[in-house]
């Protein structure tokens, strides 16, 4: 079984891997949180400016108007295909981290488990040590007593 000392550094640098795998966690979620926000501001976007072309259309507008409302619709659906994919992206990378994590975490705890029953094993052992000191005193008493009789 390895040594105290080395299952304490090995813990210690497990910690410290899982700190940092945490904090990469971390960044990537609020990543992906802001594409996706972007993403949805994106499509709030678009739906607010088709009901406004819409409106227009019902007013009536010109031709070159339309068109321009038709092109930036298009420029906007472009956008939203981009951002759709920079959210996609995002997630895969969120998802890679919490299975970073996960695994320092894993990895971590098997430490630990190690760690704690060294120190089970070494507790069982300071307890049937002091069994046997008190047995052989208690002999050694006897003996001394039938010696004395």
């Amino acid at each position: 079984m390895a040594t105290r000392s080395a299952l304490n550094t090995l813990i210690d640098l497990a910690n410290k891997d899982a700190d940092e795998a945490a904090k990469r966690l971390g960044e990537v979620v609020r990543s992906c949180e802001e594409a996706s926000q972007k993403l949805d501001l994106l499509q709030q976007y678009r739906d607010d400016y088709a009901q406004r072309c819409q409106t227009s259309l019902s007013n009536g507008i010109s031709t070159t108007h339309f068109n321009n409302y038709r092109v930036f619709m298009q420029k906007l659906d472009h956008a939203i295909v981009g951002q759709q994919t920079v959210v996609s992206h995002a997630r895969q990378r969120a998802e890679q981290a919490r299975v970073i994590w996960q695994t320092c975490e894993q990895k971590k705890m098997s430490f630990v488990t190690l760690s704690d029953r060294a120190n089970k094993e070494d507790a069982r052992r300071e307890v049937w040590r002091d069994q046997k000191q008190n047995d052989e005193h208690a002999a050694r008493c006897v003996s001394h007593k039938r010696d004395q009789s």
